[in-house]
């Protein structure tokens, strides 16, 4: 199973600087969606559910689709992104679901978690080789990009993966000198 550091690893990936497989049995029952996409159709919209569950996980946090990462990324898709890189996600998912019935006569949401992983970690691998080869950016590299985004950006990403200190440490505006000893420098 994928652990938080797996994940890690991903978002490393995600950078270029290291390899990361997919775990099996997460994504075995994929609920129906739960939100209204905007800038995807349904079938796209499902498959990036499942991916992005696949890529974080949930484990002792929440995954991306408790922490809405999905979402976030069809949001990007819709109002964010630059037409080219919002078409290479959506042609990606697409992609993702033509390569599903391929090789398995069903669309990627309903493939088994096995399935899925092994899909995913080729689309892994061809990212890793297109990165090396500096050819154009793989439909995958940027996939997971906006999970890992939407994913730590979310509260449940940001408070429980993460460590969140809303300031870190106190002020303390006006104190004698004797009480710190010396003066800070910024």
């Amino acid at each position: 199973m994928l652990n938080r550091r797996d994940a890690f690893r991903g978002l490393a990936l995600t950078m270029g600087m290291v390899s990361v497989g997919f775990a099996g049995p997460v994504a075995a029952a994929l609920p129906p969606l739960s939100w209204s996409p905007t800038a995807l159709d349904a079938e796209q919209a499902r498959a990036l559910d499942a991916a992005a569950e696949l890529i974080v996980p949930t484990t002792d946090t929440p995954g991306a689709r408790e922490a809405k990462a999905p979402q976030f990324v069809d949001r990007a898709i819709a109002t964010y992104l630059q037409q080219p890189q919002a078409e290479l996600l959506k042609s990606g998912l697409t992609q993702m679901n033509a390569d599903a019935r391929a090789g398995h006569g069903k669309a990627f949401a309903d493939l088994t978690a096995a399935q899925q992983a092994a899909l995913l970690t080729r689309y892994d691998q061809e990212a890793a080789a297109a990165r090396k080869a500096w050819k154009p950016r793989h439909f995958f590299s940027l996939l997971k990009e906006y999970v890992t985004i939407g994913y730590f950006t979310s509260e449940p990403g940001a408070t429980l993966a993460l460590r969140y200190e809303p300031v870190p440490g106190e002020y303390h505006g006006c104190i004698p000198l004797a009480e710190v000893g010396k003066a800070w420098a910024l």
